[in-house]
């Protein structure tokens, strides 16, 4: 510090790093991110596997990890799949 230099402290990195990965949408792998991004264009599993060339079984695989990450449990009163989408977009949900 004195020859210039600075100094932080380990409880304000810490707290720094936490924030980063706040979001959801952080945990996301990038196969899963464009999964998602293919989901947000409308595209079906089918739609989605067409484009990455992988089975409908591993989009399937791939939009089960997306709804785990984003804390999109299963219910009755929701659809997961457009409420994914609305996240990715940044879209506020109730």
């Amino acid at each position: 510090v004195a020859a210039g230099g600075t100094a932080l402290d380990p409880q304000v990195v810490a707290q720094l790093l936490v924030r980063r990965h706040s979001d959801p949408l952080d945990r996301l792998t990038p196969r899963e991110r464009e999964v998602l991004e293919l989901m947000a264009g409308g595209r079906s599993n089918s739609g989605v596997a067409a484009e990455l060339v992988v089975s409908e079984s591993a989009v399937a695989k791939h939009i089960n990890s997306i709804f785990t990450k984003l804390d999109l449990p299963k219910a009755d009163a929701d659809h997961r799949r457009v409420l994914a989408v609305l996240r990715f977009l940044g879209v506020a949900t109730a």
